[in-house]
């Protein structure tokens, strides 16, 4: 691992410590390309204005006629974090416009596949709906557009993900990546996208002089929300998208926040007093995601739309039982798919560009998530398959890929499909995450192809795991207020957490829970805690670490810590 401190702008720093950034945070700052205090003002004012973005006009106009009309509304989610909290924006959202008739409809992972699909169309125009719309999915659901648009329906796709170089036949689609679309923000989540639909129909409706600037519904009730979506979609954190999460998390923090996200904070042993985007990500995120992979979203969507707060605790507990769950079944998984993974090459050998592993007993809701712990461990482009649960579909594979920086995922899939036609089913997805289908007798195909991309695309640099740091810690920021202070940022993907770097003198070290390494470390003369988590390997008495700032408490006395996130040994 190389350990690369990032580059500190000095004129940056100066002018955020001028205009009263505390220096930590200017330091921080600067090095993550922010200039000026006018970028970190978090104010709903700052946000980018809706009207940028390509269709919603038209988007505001269709759902301001359909409610006027009293016409039947019916959205169609997708089975992750950021659909379920589209989808519950979505209903929440229009119901607070005046919208009377208002469902949602959420495909089964298993026998529906991912988007709108003809069949989902068709259910529902026979549940009696009007208008479909689509929350984080639908660019690509060309089929189900066009069997919706022949049954009569209204389609409205929104969602966020890149497009083919063809469209679907949607009365209107906002979509941030869509050709020709102005708005700022490519990086936008697909439950940011539905806020920014429900901000311009509102606006619309305004001008129909339903509302007035007194009486108009406050949209920000659903800000908690989409913070959620936000982050647990590991979405890059651009100004906008922090704006978003600032605000919700603002809100969480107040306690003003819908019934579900209370009585999750509960389920997940954590406490929306003093939330962070790491309680969003790694404890609110999983546990509404783990619905969608191992039974229903059904459940997600109804503890985050619920204001009943015994039925918010009910539905919580039950998400969390079914996080417990895929856990197990993913270290499984995991332990399975290494075993596999360390026969594709000897030991002291460089693995190859890119993993693919599949296993008939692997379970397809949890690929995702073991192809990026072998990426993680590997540093490689990782995909995990699975054969299909659904009817009819069992010779299918269902996989799940995991990128690493410079490693364009869906790119690669698309060139693989050029290459190898027939092989690739379907595709879809992001830089850093995708996802494909294939018939298990082209699975040997699809593994040699996109090796041959990786081997054509990755270099020497590329395939060296990178960590970048802030750098030394000063002695003086080895505080616990100042840990606080950190973590009350808004902190994630494309906007990573501080990070620090230094030699540190290992002073003790020993293994607890058979697989953390506990340290007694000596940081700029004085004695300080650090944990390794997940490593079991020993350090030497010298040895430059990077690591996250902590604070852990112990007979009421607090103190800090330091996380080690990676050595250079």
């Amino acid at each position: 691992m190389n350990i690369i401190p990032r580059d500190i702008p000095p004129r940056a720093v100066w002018a955020l410590e001028q205009a009263g950034v505390h220096p930590l945070l200017a330091r921080l700052f600067a090095a993550r390309g922010v200039n000026s205090k006018e970028e970190l003002d978090e104010s709903l004012a700052k946000l980018l204005p809706p009207g940028t973005l390509l269709g919603i006009d038209r988007a505001a106009t269709l759902l301001a006629d359909a409610i006027a009309q009293d016409k039947r509304l019916c959205i169609v989610a997708d089975y992750d974090c950021d659909g379920a909290t589209a989808c519950a924006v979505a209903l929440r959202g229009l119901r607070l416009l005046g919208a009377k008739h208002v469902s949602y409809l959420v495909p089964d992972r298993v026998v529906d596949g991912y988007g709108l699909t003809a069949p989902i169309s068709q259910r529902v125009f026979d549940q009696g709906a009007d208008v479909l719309i689509t929350v984080d999915n639908g660019i690509a659901s060309m089929e189900g557009v066009a069997h919706a648009k022949r049954l009569g329906l209204q389609v409205l796709v929104t969602d966020h993900h890149l497009p083919a170089a063809e469209l679907p036949n949607a009365d209107v689609i906002v979509n941030p990546n869509q050709p020709g679309c102005p708005f700022e923000s490519k990086s936008i989540a697909g439950v940011g996208v539905m806020f920014y639909v429900l901000l311009a129909l509102r606006s619309e409706l305004r001008t129909r002089g339903v509302f007035d600037a007194t009486n108009q519904p406050k949209l920000d009730v659903l800000l908690p929300l989409v913070a959620l979506g936000t982050v647990a979609d590991v979405v890059k954190l651009d100004a906008n998208n922090r704006r978003l999460v600032a605000q919700g998390i603002k809100r969480v923090r107040a306690g003003a926040m819908p019934a579900g996200l209370a009585s999750l904070f509960v389920a997940s042993g954590r406490v929306a007093a003093v939330a962070t985007t790491f309680d969003f990500g790694f404890a609110l995120g999983p546990r509404i995601n783990a619905a969608g992979r191992l039974s229903d979203m059904t459940l997600g969507i109804e503890c985050l739309v619920t204001d009943d707060p015994a039925q918010a605790d009910t539905l919580a507990k039950t998400l969390d039982g079914i996080n417990r769950e895929r856990r197990v079944i993913e270290g499984d998984m995991r332990e399975q798919a290494m075993n596999i993974v360390e026969g594709l090459f000897d030991e002291g050998d460089e693995p190859p560009p890119a993993i693919c592993v599949f296993d008939p007993d692997f379970h397809e809701g949890v690929v995702g998530i073991v192809a990026s712990r072998i990426k993680d461990k590997l540093h490689r482009p990782s995909f995990v398959f699975a054969a299909s649960a659904a009817p009819g579909k069992e010779h299918e594979l269902k996989g799940s890929g995991r990128s690493i920086p410079g490693f364009h995922l869906r790119d690669a899939l698309d060139l693989v499909a050029k290459r190898y036609p027939g092989v690739l089913l379907r595709f879809g997805g992001h830089a850093m995450a995708a996802g494909c289908t294939i018939a298990e007798e082209h699975f040997d195909d699809f593994e040699q192809g996109l090796n041959e991309v990786a081997q054509e695309w990755l270099d020497e640099a590329t395939l060296t795991r990178r960590l970048e740091t802030d750098g030394p810690l000063n002695p003086e920021y080895r505080r616990v207020d100042l840990v606080d202070t950190l973590h009350k940022e808004v902190w994630g993907q494309g906007f990573a957490a501080p990070t620090f770097s230094e030699e540190v003198e290992v002073l003790s070290q020993r293994l607890v829970g058979e697989k953390h390494l506990s340290l007694k470390l000596k940081h700029q003369g004085q004695p300080v805690d650090g944990i390794w988590f997940g490593h079991t390997d020993p350090l030497p008495a010298k040895v430059t670490i990077a690591f996250r700032l902590d604070a852990d408490e112990w007979n009421g006395v607090r103190r800090v810590k330091f996380l080690i996130e990676g050595a250079e040994i």
